[in-house]
């Protein structure tokens, strides 16, 4: 295609229209958004809600595509409406301007994450419903705030209330993210998030003494045996190749604290430290490691959780699952390739899967650059235009389960 063709594309069209809307954190408002997917909605004839789950600013918007046999579990879509900060100077398009180049690639915050699946997800249900499909199940696109905060104002809270619980959700299909190759990702779990805060105190005193049992001492102890345990995650990576991201734990220091002069020991040093626990690590056994390590430093260490998610189990990717052979059985069809991994990142599904909904995160992007957060984030046309069809498919074969 051409770019006067991919610009009067209409599909195109309307996911430009979604980029152009800067959904950007912090103090986000979601005025427009909410919106253009009430313009949505109506386009398609589906009813659509505006729920607040935890207060005025934080909006979920919910359509509703009604199957033949309502009283069966449903089917979300989910996709979220946020997006992260930008560095203006260091893009070469407005980031919000969503610009095609004569590439066809569409520059944007949002194009790959994932603002691109919200919209597919309604080109999808226009493609069916022009061609005469009606879905067994009921679907509802769902479109919720904050997740790039956490969720904690959006998915987390949504699935507590009644309006949640009334949609009688049996799967949930939401992001995942986009490949090198010509393969797609398809996600079924996700691994264990927990930021630890270690408060290290110790003796304090003048700089020129050799004091014992410093905190700078214990802090060089225990980021020794986490940067260790890091060290040992880097290197099965690199032993075992089949091995993806998220099969492993990743070990990051993302925050150091302390001293108050230069020639001053300091009486406390806090470090931070940014886990995400590969699903067949036993958590029991990974605290009570990380606490003999904070005795052996010489004690005098308190260990914050300032987030410490417990272990939520995978959904299943096998005959056991009517929805996995389903969507299995639709990306075959298709004739593409693609692999199952633990995604290496959180997505809201992890609070579908927690409550027991099996969840599966797909981006239907291949042969892109994953810029995820990155500057210069674009998504080509004609990769959009393949992910419709791509998810025309997914959403047909998932239906009629």
């Amino acid at each position: 295609m051409s770019k006067a063709e991919w610009e009067n594309n209409e599909e195109i069209q309307i996911f430009r229209e979604y980029l152009r809307i800067p959904t950007v954190h912090p103090n986000i408002d979601y005025t427009d958004c909410v919106a253009f997917l009430k313009r949505q909605a109506a386009s398609l004839d589906l009813p659509v809600d505006v729920v607040y789950p935890v207060n005025e600013a934080n909006p979920v918007v919910v359509m509703k595509w009604e199957g033949t046999e309502p009283e069966l579990p449903s089917i979300i879509l989910n996709s979220h409406t946020d997006v992260v900060p930008v560095f203006p100077e260091k893009w070469t398009h407005d980031p919000f301007s969503a610009d095609i180049d004569d590439e066809g690639r569409i520059y944007a915050r949002g194009s790959q994450d994932m603002k691109c699946v919200g919209t597919q997800y309604l080109a999808a249900i226009r493609a069916l419903k022009a061609s005469g499909y009606k879905p067994k199940r009921t679907f509802y696109l769902t479109y919720v705030p904050d997740e790039e905060a956490g969720g904690f104002f959006g998915m987390r809270e949504f699935i507590n209330g009644d309006y949640f619980k009334s949609l009688n959700v049996g799967l949930s299909l939401d992001e995942g993210s986009s490949t090198l190759d010509d393969s797609y990702y398809v996600y079924y779990a996700e691994r264990t998030g927990w930021h630890i805060r270690f408060k290290i105190s110790g003796t304090a005193g003048h700089g020129s003494i050799l004091l014992p049992n410093t905190a700078g001492e214990k802090l060089n102890y225990i980021v020794d045996k986490m940067m260790g345990f890091r060290a040992s995650q880097v290197q099965t990576l690199k032993d075992d190749k089949s091995r993806f991201y998220g099969d492993v734990t990743t070990v990051n220091l993302t925050i150091v604290q302390g001293g108050v002069q230069r020639n001053v020991v300091p009486a406390l040093i806090e470090v931070v430290f940014d886990l995400r626990i590969a699903i067949d690590v036993d958590l029991v056994a990974l605290e009570k490691q990380i606490r003999d390590w904070c005795e052996e430093a010489g004690g005098g260490i308190e260990i914050i959780f300032e987030q410490k998610d417990e272990f939520v189990p995978p959904t299943k990717v096998d005959d056991s699952n009517p929805f996995w052979t389903a969507f299995e059985g639709a990306l075959k069809e298709f004739d593409v390739k693609y692999h199952t991994y633990v995604c290496p990142g959180n997505t809201d599904s992890r609070f579908l899967r927690a409550i027991g909904i099996p969840a599966i995160g797909f981006s239907p992007i291949r042969n892109t650059p994953i810029l995820l957060h990155d500057h210069d984030e674009y998504l080509g046309a004609d990769t959009y235009l393949e992910g419709i069809k791509v998810y025309t498919k997914l959403i047909a074969a998932v239906g009629n389960v």
